[in-house]
């Protein structure tokens, strides 16, 4: 078989494949290959090779780039095929067994879901009850009250009934901090002999109310017999899903490992938000369908709707002394920037969320999924483009009360830079790395950070990198290697801390020293900053290490003009982990990202699709479910850029961009939060 090819032949492995049989193997090989390297750094990159199908066979190690090298030991291999065939792999004798199909696990237990999607801070409306002793009751009965529990119960569903003796001990728990609890039973067949033998054999002391006819459990909304709402002295719904994980559909536990509305009541109590508030809650389901239709809804105003939206989704930046340039705290501030609000709502722009919505019918994948519920959305669209009344001041939620000092409380240690770095008035800086030395004598289990700059307003993000002693110095690394050793802390608008969940933990060893990597962008006044991070330890060794790496391509090529440019990158798990988060970082020219996953099987599985990216938020999107995938998993990252005029954020679109730290440069960089069973780092 001759070696050459037409040139309309682009595929490297059909040279591979003609030099396995070629008189001489070097004929048309390298030149083609130089005729696609169009840097001429003697590697090829997916995007100089087309984004052909061929390149990952070329690929083996999924470093993102082939050499010659690579493609000669591929036609090594098919000219030894080609020599004896009997040394080729035979095929099976009989066909594997299929797989079985998928089906839905007999067994449900409770899974966080987005709080928007079930209510989740709204108010709720002073419903009218009758209770079993048949005496009338109202929601504001319980004013008084730092909490209202209303759990669902039923004396024939047997999930319900396992709950019951768990809600006497809560009940009996908060009594002396004055939580009310309200049982509702909405299951019209239950009898009232068995109410009765309920109520005493478990010493309920809060109101029970039979629903028989469901108008009080169909106005909560409610999904199961399972389900707690957790209401505030302000009627405010700030919790409703499960009790815990000790029961649910198929299953049961010795005790629970997660205990939802006693962590919610503790958080209330402390005048703080849960961290979970919302979940499923496996019970017998419920359905309201034949129910008497609900009563109207109340007009939206001020101080029954639109304060609790803005609390929940504004309130964290858009506050005296938070990062956004005005606070929306009050009626007046409000009103007064109503137009840019409005604006930034209806077009998706604020809250500041960019990952694809999940498919109809499906929970958000995200644990910290800050979009807005689309009935929020429409409501406060409409609110601010009327005549926006106030309402009524007794509807107002409770005032939301941000800590004046750290946001992680009194941190162990606090390490701040050695100087104030001067910060200019206008122009450009480029980016400033700072060490810190952190004088640890021993290993150092970090529960939680928080970072704290100075000049809040003219920082745009913070990178914290551990460098153990005797770690090799920066000069002569290649670009991009600090990127794939990822990061220990991160900060950018919106997201400058992190407490990780019990059993986790990052580590710091001794004698290591911080960098910080500081981009700093001139607001028009010349100022200094000396950024601060605070640490939590944790008290034991942690049952997961928390790790970071970047998958980077620091050969990115962004031809001039382009519109819609790809660049892909990808490495192969050398273990079995489970992603914890994913945190994709381009520059001005950043277009789209997307991860995915590539199955030993060869099922590919989408990740996380950014189809919207925005440099001016560095979103980490933590998972809600976080997946396990096996060793031998290709993790494959994708990012679009727009080099064209048409981007009026790009300095010039007369340049091809490659990599660069400056912002006017190029990043191909997506990060992943990670752990594994066996504590490998990537």
């Amino acid at each position: 078989m001759p070696a050459r090819f037409s040139p309309a032949c682009c595929s490297l492995l059909l040279v591979a494949t003609a030099w396995a049989g070629a008189a001489d193997p070097a004929d048309g090989l390298e030149a083609r290959f130089r005729q696609l390297d169009a840097n001429h750094d003697g590697q090829l990159t997916r995007a100089e090779a087309g984004q052909a199908p061929w390149f990952d066979r070329l690929d083996p190690r999924g470093s993102g780039v082939i050499t010659l090298a690579d493609i000669r030991a591929v036609a090594r291999g098919l000219a030894r095929e080609r020599a004896n065939p009997a040394a080729a792999p035979a095929p099976a004798a009989t066909a594997p067994a299929a797989a079985p199909a998928a089906v839905d696990s007999p067994r449900q237990g409770p899974v966080v879901v987005k709080p928007a999607e079930r209510g989740v801070g709204r108010l709720v409306p002073d419903l009218a009850f009758t209770d079993f002793a048949g005496r009338p009751g109202r929601l504001s009965d319980h004013r008084s009250a730092p909490a209202l529990v209303i759990a669902l119960t039923s004396t024939t569903c047997p999930v319900t009934m396992k709950y019951t003796s768990s809600l006497a001990r809560l009940e009996q728990a908060f009594a002396a901090q004055g939580v009310a609890f309200l049982f509702v039973n909405p299951t019209a067949t239950d009898t009232p002999a068995d109410i009765r033998t309920a109520l005493e054999a478990h010493a309920l002391a809060g109101r029970y109310v039979h629903d028989r006819d469901g108008r009080l459990a169909s106005a909560l909304e409610a999904k199961s017999t399972a389900e707690v709402f957790v209401l505030d002295a302000a009627r405010t719904l700030v919790y409703r899903g499960a009790l815990d994980d000790q029961y649910g559909l198929g299953f049961a536990l010795d005790a629970p490992r997660v205990s939802y509305v006693r962590d919610a009541l503790a958080a209330v109590l402390a005048g703080q938000h849960p961290s979970v508030t919302a979940t499923d809650a496996p019970g017998c389901a419920l359905d309201f369908s034949a129910a008497a239709p609900a009563a109207p809804a109340p007009l939206v105003t001020y101080h029954n709707r639109i304060s609790r939206l803005l609390q929940n989704n504004c309130l964290e930046c858009h506050r005296d002394g938070g990062v956004a340039p005005f606070s929306l705290a009050t009626y007046e501030d409000v009103r007064a920037h109503a137009g840019m609000m409005r604006r930034q709502v209806a077009r998706g722009a604020m809250p500041p969320w960019f990952a694809a919505p999940p498919a109809p019918g499906e929970p958000s994948h995200w644990k910290n999924d800050r979009s807005l519920a689309p009935a929020d959305r429409a409501d406060l669209v409409a609110w601010l483009a009327g005549e926006k009344p106030v309402g009524n001041p007794a509807d107002a939620p409770l005032p939301r009360v941000f800590p004046a000092g750290w946001l992680i409380g009194p941190p162990d240690a606090v390490l701040e830079f050695p100087r104030a770095v001067a910060i200019k008035a206008d122009g450009v800086m480029p980016y400033q790395t700072i060490r810190v030395a952190t004088n640890f004598t021993a290993d150092t289990w970090i529960r939680g950070y928080e970072i704290r700059p100075t000049a809040r307003a003219v920082v745009h993000h913070v990178i914290v990198r551990v460098h153990p002693p005797g770690e090799p110095g920066r000069r002569g690394r290649n670009p991009g290697a600090d990127e794939r050793d990822g990061f220990f802390a991160a900060y950018v608008p919106g997201n400058t801390h992190a407490i990780f969940p019990a059993g986790f933990a990052k580590q710091i060893p001794a004698g290591s020293t911080l960098s910080f990597q500081m981009h700093y962008t001139p607001n028009g006044h010349a100022t200094t900053d000396r950024t601060h991070l605070g640490l939590l330890f944790a008290p034991a060794p942690p049952q997961h290490v928390i790790q970071v790496a970047g998958l980077a391509n620091p050969r990115l090529l962004i031809p001039a003009g382009a519109a819609h440019h790809p660049e892909t990158t990808a490495l192969t798990l050398p273990a079995t982990v489970t992603l914890l988060s994913l945190l994709p970082h381009m520059h001005v020219r950043g277009k789209a990202a997307r991860y995915e996953a590539v199955l030993p099987d060869g099922t590919r599985r989408l990740l996380l699709d950014v189809p919207a990216y925005d440099f001016n938020w560095q979103l980490a999107y933590q998972f809600a479910e976080p997946p396990t995938l096996p060793r031998g998993t290709r993790l494959v990252y994708t990012a679009w850029y727009d080099n064209s005029a048409g981007n009026p954020a790009n300095p010039d679109p007369t340049k091809t961009v490659r990599w660069g730290p400056q912002t006017f440069d190029e990043m191909m960089l997506g990060y992943v939060e990670y752990f594994t069973p066996e504590q490998n780092r990537f």
